[in-house]
């Protein structure tokens, strides 16, 4: 996580392994499906794979839904996917245990507060279009530091911050580019998809993103 007051002022790095290890927070961007359907798939997942293009769209997982945290292993899970339209891809299996963590921990009337964000939308927003390089790549990395460095944040003294052993550079330069994102969202300048008003699951969640 990365974090800093509204005022300004130098961002802090927190490593987190758990949601409850977070420090409070007034505004949280979470790079973490919020509202998921019993059945099918969300549509604003699909509107951000529009966005994304050809060459970044595999960075949105589809078909995340809500009885999939229900399953104890991966055959069961995507055999169920599968019956309802559309298998689970291992990825995204090694996410559904923080996923159903951030599920249990939110209500409705926290989503004034925890928003999900997406961090290729935000660095779309950034260059102005998709950064087709891999995230992980040489050439990803060094087009994502210069942005974040051309949006006034100082990666040098985040990278001096991060426990490498507990996360990459390029979760740190996703953390970095949604601290950009909860202040858009804070100013009232983030965008939402869907446009419109966004669908709600069977807790009221609603079905966003943020960038």
């Amino acid at each position: 996580m990365v974090a800093g007051d509204r005022a300004g002022g130098a961002l802090r790095v927190h490593h987190a392994r758990h949601w409850t290890d977070l420090p409070p927070a007034d505004l949280l961007a979470v790079d973490m499906p919020i509202g998921l359907p019993e059945g099918g798939r969300r549509g604003c997942d699909f509107a951000a794979r529009r966005l994304l293009g050809r060459g970044r769209q595999a960075s949105v997982f589809i078909g995340l839904r809500r009885p999939l945290l229900g399953f104890a292993d991966y055959p069961a899970a995507n055999a169920w996917a599968k019956a309802d339209g559309a298998g689970l891809s291992k990825q995204a299996w090694h996410l559904l245990p923080r996923i159903g963590e951030l599920d249990r921990a939110i209500a409705p009337g926290d989503q004034d507060r925890v928003r999900e964000c997406h961090p290729e939308l935000a660095f779309l927003r950034l260059a102005g279009g998709p950064v087709l390089a891999g995230k992980r790549s040489p050439e990803g990395l060094e087009i994502r530091r210069r942005l974040l460095e051309a949006a006034g944040i100082d990666t040098a003294r985040l990278l001096a911050a991060l426990d490498r052993r507990l996360a990459a550079a390029d979760d740190l330069f996703d953390a970095a580019v949604l601290r950009l994102t909860a202040g858009r969202i804070a100013g009232g300048t983030a965008i939402r998809l869907p446009e419109g008003e966004p669908p709600r699951d069977a807790r009221g969640l609603s079905m966003e993103i943020w960038y």
